[in-house]
């Protein structure tokens, strides 16, 4: 999905909206987004998930063409993690057999 394409989800279903205000709030919500993760402050929406800034520290690692030792430098990279309804919704199968009590999970001995 792109955000032309969020633009016209929120103009069509919130109503009361031009599409240029609507344009104008979805770009506000991604302006505090980014703003809020820039300042390393999570992101917590509530049945969607989390974003979070993790540090990652320097390391080697390898030219795949080569070989050859390289060093990666340390950096901040952003991480999505869904929340359970959010993998309920994409694994609706996974969710009832869960439930059946046939998940992976292990069962006691």
């Amino acid at each position: 999905m792109t955000k032309a394409e969020i633009i016209d989800a929120v103009y069509e279903r919130v109503g009361g909206f031009s599409k240029k205000e609507a344009a104008e709030l979805v770009d506000d919500i991604f302006d505090i987004a980014k703003e809020t993760l820039a300042a390393g402050e999570k992101i917590k929406v509530s049945g969607f998930g989390n974003f979070v800034i993790r540090a990652k520290s320097e390391r080697m690692g390898r030219n795949p063409q080569t070989g050859d030792p390289i060093p990666i430098t340390a950096r901040k990279v952003l991480t999505f993690k869904p929340s359970q309804i959010l993998k309920a919704l994409l694994n609706p199968a996974r969710v009832q057999a869960d439930l059946d009590g046939s998940g992976s999970g292990s069962a006691p001995s």
